[in-house]
């Protein structure tokens, strides 16, 4: 059973940064990609940034310059570093990680629980 996990979301001042982290947990054969997500309340979930193996890193215009994602590999964990925040920063953020639990397997997307990142002005 592979299961994602997240920690480091909370209340922090605008100008302000916040660290997420997200670690995978179970059996599998590899990670293919990983990246976060965020949704906003009454908005669609959208991409915030994404790695792929053998493929560049992107980010959503809105967090370049602003937010890194980077990953442990040791770990199976993916951070991503958020500074300078806004108060449009705020939204449930979500981890999702591409997996193929063996070798042969096709990926199978995951998702974590989301964890409340929120910028007070």
């Amino acid at each position: 059973q592979v299961q994602l996990v997240e920690s480091g979301g909370g209340l922090v001042q605008t100008g302000g940064s916040l660290r997420l982290s997200c670690v995978v947990l179970g059996r599998f054969f590899s990670i293919n990609a990983m990246g976060w997500y965020r949704q906003a309340p009454g908005k669609q979930r959208e991409l915030v940034a994404l790695f792929s193996r053998g493929s560049s890193t992107n980010y959503a215009d809105s967090v370049k310059g602003r937010f890194t994602i980077s990953e442990d590999n040791a770990k199976n964990t993916v951070f991503l570093q958020m500074n300078s925040l806004k108060a449009e920063d705020t939204a449930v953020y979500y981890c999702n990680a591409a997996l193929r639990v063996y070798s042969y397997s096709r990926d199978t997307y995951y998702w974590g629980q989301g964890t409340q990142v929120t910028v007070s002005s």
